[in-house]
Parts: structure tokens; C-alpha cells; sequence
């Protein structure tokens, strides 16, 4: 049954979720490799404080990474939940946590690919171009279990793609071409001593051309 109870907002999210935006503790990002980045999660069936903490964490992980997304897995968790704080095609920033989360996009004659660079925090350093469908729409929970419907387009369309792929085990390297994944891997390995096994609990290392 639907919620009829009517939903203070704060920043134009509901005052409850923005509650979470904040006060959370940082994790270390998981890397490709680790088991858990590469298997689909579990749903999410409890709606309390542990979940809630988790999204805290998420929020408070991702904002010291400089991420637009982040999955639970790449906090090492095996939830099928993601947040993400995005500009959209507008540069108008959307934020938000899915449960559980369902993408669909266009097909046939509205469906449309943009190809444009893609990276990943759980491969910091990496980035190659990808196309995806410009347009995406995702269906979830969020962490109260309230019904969300996101519609997204420009880079939250594709931050929905990409954090929902998480879940499924699947990472964007995935879907590149063993030539692009080579390059990718190759960047990563080259910018990978400014990043410690816990970023970024630790934060990242200036490279020795930065003041």
C-alpha cells in the first residue's frame, strides 16, 4: 500500500533521506578483483538503523572520493542499494538512495547512445569512453522503503546505469572492448601509487607535479 502521508523536504529531497547525506563515516572503496564487486546482491529487507548507518557511511564515502555515485558493494557490502548525489542534463544536481534499485532505458527508435569517458572509484585513476543509452529511468525503495521513480538523463543517466550494473556484478570494464579494458587497466596501474588500500579513509597522495 502507497504512502498518503505528506513528506517535509529539505534541499528538495525529503527531510528523512537528507537526514542521511550527512554524519556518516568513511570506508574504504573496494577494488575490481574483490569477489563481492563481481557477484549480483541480495535485496534489501530491512528498512532500519543499520541500513540507515550504511547509507550514511555511503554518502559520507563517495563525498571524499569526489564520486557522483557509489554502490554497496563498493563499500564491501552485498546490498542491492546505491546513492548518488548527480547533475543531470540541466547541471541541476539530484540526490538520492535506491533500494533495489530497476533500470530501464529507450529502445528502438528512442533510444539513443552517447559515447563519452566513464570511470570508477573502485578502479581509481582509469577512465575510457562508453556509450550508453542518454536516457534512463530507475525504480526502487529508498532506505524507508518508500516507492522512488528516478528519471534520469546527461550524467545521472548514465551514474544510473552504471551504480545499478554494480549491483548485478557487473563493472564498466565489462562492457569496453579488450583494447579500451587494456588501456583502462594501464592508466589505473600508472596512477595507482597515489591512491592508498584505504582510500579514502586516507586520502589520495599528491603526485610529485602537484603544489
Amino acid at each position: 500500500m502507497a504512502s498518503t502521508v505528506a513528506r517535509d523536504e529539505k534541499d528538495g529531497i525529503p527531510m528523512e533521506l537528507a537526514d542521511l547525506t550527512t554524519g556518516g563515516s568513511l570506508r574504504p572503496i573496494t577494488r575490481w578483483g574483490t569477489p563481492v564487486m563481481h557477484a549480483k546482491t541480495r535485496p534489501v529487507t530491512e528498512f532500519g538503523d543499520e541500513l540507515h548507518t550504511l547509507v550514511k557511511d555511503m554518502f559520507a564515502t563517495m563525498h571524499a572520493a569526489n564520486g557522483v555515485g557509489l554502490a554497496a558493494t563498493q563499500v564491501g557490502v552485498d546490498l542491492a542499494l546505491f546513492v548518488y548525489e548527480c547533475p543531470d542534463a540541466d547541471d541541476v544536481v539530484r540526490i538520492g538512495a535506491v533500494c533495489n534499485p530497476q533500470v530501464t532505458v529507450p529502445d528502438g527508435k528512442d533510444r539513443t547512445l552517447e559515447s563519452t569517458e566513464e570511470g570508477c572509484l573502485s578502479l581509481p585513476g582509469g577512465y575510457q569512453p562508453l556509450a550508453r543509452p542518454d536516457k534512463a529511468v530507475c525504480e526502487g525503495v529508498d532506505p524507508f522503503g518508500e516507492p522512488v521513480r528516478i528519471e534520469g538523463d546527461g550524467l545521472l543517466a548514465r551514474c544510473l546505469q552504471h551504480e545499478t550494473d554494480h549491483l548485478n556484478g557487473t563493472v564498466f570494464g565489462d562492457r569496453l572492448s579488450t583494447r579500451s579494458r587494456k588501456k583502462l587497466y594501464a592508466q589505473h596501474e600508472e596512477l595507482l601509487h597515489l591512491y592508498p588500500d584505504d582510500w579514502p579513509v586516507t586520502p589520495k597522495r599528491k603526485s610529485a607535479t602537484q603544489v
